[in-house]
């Protein structure tokens, strides 16, 4: 009785185990990662359908194998060993998951996750390997199919780094491309800090006139005086302190384009000698008779109404519709909200490349305070809030706490917040900015009065204003 109770006792263990390795290779087959085995010596000892997939080569022709035989480009930094001594599973006891190519049977490489662990007896004595191979073909054909994707978003989203999603912004973008291929005069008109200058740009280097120069000219920064010989230049002795021949900026632009930022400023004076110049393609310099004949582009630019300035006599009717054959309407931020993640993203990215902080994004309750906000200074107060914000930060996120004090605020009113914070700014920049600094920044930025200001976190009106004032030259004599 004792002898047949252990007789099935036996039979019992070994149909469990002959069911737990059936069940094992069943697991073992099924698997969508690639699974083989080493034994002691590290040639392959099994070799899971999976792994045939990815290799391309079947269990007849790796069985007995070194590992080596698959030519994984990395294992434990470096190219895989052909023997077992040298191997690091057998070394260390495992390998750190590494991403790397193997060669499939077909000659192409093949990228792949591998891990890989030693197989040790009771005894601690290794007895073999386990490595788990998982294919990146799909992963990284979707992961390119998504950077093209966002590439194809970024072109649809800017032109010429002019960036919004908006449908206003795309009407801008269709008129840029529409009046780049013209020679029509256009009139841009939008608030301070919408991109004015930038869709002046976009349209100068899409047009034929690439190539030649892009002259830029602040109306509001100079005088009438200023302003005549800035743009139609000078003879010797035309007046006190014109020591030679000056040439303006209408010849500078022979061949390319004039952009006159801040037009509606121009005096009566200006505003004939301007028309005269778009009826006939001349100027004359100041102190002298003698007419030149130039082959300009105009584009112009304005915040205010201009057409409310006509009507009340400030200005020419019949140059404001030769300014406005084209016009182009630049929408204020806090009327295309949509545009404002895209936007702040971008200044993100900036800011990263300038600085070499690693800010990723900003987390939901900035983003929602950044929406609620008017934005009177438009996308230039966007981009300065997301400098401050870099300032501040000490996490690779922007919160809340780092936004600049006004954007936080609730209750305040835009337009009465903006007269403000340019009456305290002038005010701060008085005492703190010099004729000497001024002149410094302006050698640092190569007299580029653009960055100058964005160097100084000024307004460029703000410098044209201070050089006015300080009586410095335009251009570095």
């Amino acid at each position: 009785m004792v002898l047949c109770l252990k007789v099935y006792v036996d039979m019992r263990i070994k149909t469990h185990a002959v069911w737990d390795s059936r069940f094992l290779n069943q697991v073992f087959d099924s698997m969508a990662e690639g699974v083989f085995t080493l034994d002691e010596r590290g040639r392959i000892s099994s070799w899971n359908p999976a792994m045939e997939h990815i290799s391309g080569y079947g269990p007849e022709e790796v069985l007995g194998q070194p590992c080596a035989f698959l030519n994984f480009n990395r294992c434990f930094g470096k190219i895989c060993p052909t023997n077992s001594d040298e191997c690091g599973i057998f070394k260390h006891g495992r390998t750190e998951v590494t991403e790397c190519f193997l060669r499939h049977k077909s000659g192409r490489n093949v990228p792949v996750i591998k891990n890989a662990r030693a197989v040790r007896d009771e005894d601690g004595v290794t007895i073999g390997g386990v490595e788990t191979v998982t294919d990146l073909t799909e992963l990284n054909e979707a992961r390119i199919k998504a950077e093209e994707a966002m590439r194809r978003l970024n072109e649809i989203h800017q032109f010429h780094n002019i960036i919004g999603k908006s449908r206003a912004m795309q009407e801008v973008f269709a008129a840029i491309k529409a009046s780049a291929a013209s020679e029509a005069a256009i009139l841009i008109q939008g608030e301070s800090g919408t991109g004015k200058e930038l869709v002046a740009g976009a349209i100068h280097y899409h047009s034929e006139r690439s190539d030649k120069p892009l002259v830029t000219v602040n109306c509001s920064a100079l005088s009438e005086s200023l302003l005549e010989s800035e743009l139609f230049g000078h003879i010797k002795g035309a007046f006190t302190g014109a020591y030679r021949d000056r040439m303006g900026r209408f010849e500078e632009a022979d061949g390319g384009t004039i952009f006159l930022d801040e037009i509606g400023e121009i005096s009566p004076l200006i505003q004939v000698k301007l028309l005269r110049v778009l009826q006939e393609l001349e100027i004359e310099r100041v102190g002298e008779s003698k007419r030149r004949k130039i082959d300009i582009r105009l584009i112009t630019a304005t915040h205010q109404d201009l057409y409310k300035r006509v009507s009340q006599g400030l200005f020419r009717d019949d140059l404001y519709y030769r300014l406005k054959v084209f016009p182009i309407n630049i929408s204020p931020l806090r009327h295309r909200k949509e545009d404002i993640p895209l936007l702040a993203n971008h200044f993100i990215h900036r800011y990263n490349q300038k600085t070499g902080m690693k800010i990723q994004n900003i987390t939901q309750s900035a983003m929602r305070v950044i929406m609620d906000y008017e934005w009177p200074g438009n996308v230039r107060e966007l981009e300065n809030a997301i400098e401050h914000a870099f300032v501040l930060s000490s996490q690779n996120r922007i919160d809340v706490s780092d936004l600049p004090v006004e954007v936080r605020q609730t209750g305040y009113h835009p337009a009465l917040y903006l007269k403000n914070f340019q009456s305290k700014s002038r005010a701060r920049l008085s005492d703190k900015l010099t004729r000497e600094k001024l002149i410094e920044v302006l050698n640092e930025s190569s007299w580029n009065k653009a960055e100058a200001a964005r160097r100084l976190g000024l307004n460029r009106t703000v410098v044209w204003r201070y050089m006015k004032k300080w009586d410095i030259p335009l251009q570095k004599l």
